[in-house]
């Protein structure tokens, strides 16, 4: 399937994947013209992709994972490196929720103290 037809069926744009090619997450055949041209299963690797990206994971983060892509992970992660990679990821972000709870105390302390 060509690029265009694989965004359509993904509801990524050409853009992203062209960018997900770069990262080395996507692969697609070359015709002899020069054309990309992706398998079937290009789809549910996409759909990984963003899935994983959407969650906030990076294009590095996603790579480590590659073996993982394709397998379907909207549902349960049928891949232990992507399970150990979500949990990472989310005591990485309660850390930084923590920082930034801790700056707005102390900014709601500096406003009381000039009275506003």
């Amino acid at each position: 399937m060509r690029i265009g037809e694989l965004a359509a069926a993904t509801g990524a744009s050409t853009r992203a994947l062209r960018y997900y090619e770069q990262q080395g997450l996507l692969t697609p055949h070359r015709s002899g013209n020069g054309y990309r041209d992706y398998p079937s299963e290009a789809i549910t690797r996409v759909r990984d992709i963003r899935l994983l990206l959407d969650s906030g994971l990076t294009s590095e983060d996603v790579r480590a994972i590659a073996d993982c892509l394709g397998q379907g992970l909207e549902g349960e992660p049928g891949c232990g490196e992507a399970a150990e990679l979500y949990r990472g990821r989310l005591r990485a972000v309660r850390r930084r929720i923590a920082a930034l709870q801790q700056v707005g105390e102390r900014l709601e302390e500096h406003l009381a103290a000039m009275g506003g």
